[in-house]
């Protein structure tokens, strides 16, 4: 059974080792075309970022100001 597992952790490095390889390969010679970047995803915008919710802040906090109190 350790002789399986051995075998299996030197089969799996040998492949590794290949792909690395032709990965690097192909990087080398194409230096100046950098590699495609996923697109970031856009930053989380916080409430005071959104024009109307401080819009609509706005309209209730001025409705509650001019309101008298019962």
């Amino acid at each position: 059974m350790l002789r399986l597992i051995i075998w299996l952790i030197l089969v799996g490095l040998v492949i590794y080792a290949v792909f690395w390889a032709i990965d690097r390969r192909s990087t080398e010679q194409h230096p100046e075309q950098p590699r495609p970047r996923r697109p970031t995803p856009p930053a989380p915008r916080g409430p005071d970022d959104d024009e109307d919710f401080l819009r609509d802040l706005d309209r209730k906090w001025r409705r509650h100001r001019d309101d008298p109190p019962s």
